[in-house]
């Protein structure tokens, strides 16, 4: 459309579709192949909101999910793959080791025993488990609007460091929060981690949310 000098103004999915018929609506031939796509992109989203709730569904009733769901920022897909990716927990001796298994540690550059350089992140590991937890992060960091204790250390380091440092970093204690209360059995409650049993109210209330997406 911007090749034959159609532009639209900011619209949103709802609108999206009526907008763009509208624009072309002049040319009979370009109404026609745009009505095409526009067909196609709306079984495109309906399978994928079909997709979605299946997600939901079974994290709804995967506890373990649920409590990681209640770190601000990490959703239904986040948490699945996190789980998923990592499927024994015992397998890391320290919680620190999951940053670096997911790639989200600094890569080392040495040349023997002089030059020691701490490069940019691996980037090792399951690419697709590392994006979940850098959207989360960044959600963390710029669409939660109550106060967290990581989140207040995220907008800390990005004073400093910039914002793209900051997300990688929040996403690296993400991992290492999430593991630990696969360990310890722990639930995350506003800004501190708290036993499962004095989370129970605020789980339930998340759960609640949750299980509303699948009406």
């Amino acid at each position: 459309m911007r090749a034959l000098g159609i532009r639209l103004n900011r619209v949103g999915r709802g609108a999206f579709a009526q907008a763009v018929s509208d624009a072309v609506a002049g040319d009979a031939l370009i109404a026609e192949l745009i009505d095409a796509m526009l067909n196609a992109d709306a079984a495109l989203w309906k399978e994928y909101c079909r997709l979605h709730r299946l997600v939901v569904k079974l994290v709804a009733g995967h506890e373990l999910c649920r409590r990681f769901m209640q770190i601000p920022g990490v959703g239904p897909i986040a948490a699945l793959s996190f789980m998923t990716a990592i499927d024994d927990p015992s397998r890391f001796r320290r919680s620190r080791d999951v940053a670096a298994y997911f790639g989200l540690t600094s890569r080392r550059l040495q040349s023997g025993t002089s030059i020691d350089v701490q490069g940019p992140i691996s980037k090792a590991g399951d690419a697709d488990v590392r994006r979940a937890l850098y959207e989360a992060a960044s959600a963390l960091l710029t669409r939660f609007k109550r106060r967290d204790k990581v989140k207040t250390w995220g907008l800390a380091v990005a004073k400093r460091s910039g914002h793209r440092k900051a997300v990688v970093a929040v996403a690296r204690k993400l991992a290492v929060i999430m593991h630990a209360m696969w360990c310890d059995g722990t639930a995350y409650c506003g800004d501190q981690v708290v036993s499962a049993s004095d989370a129970a109210a605020h789980a339930k209330r998340k759960d609640r949310r949750l299980l509303g997406a699948l009406a």
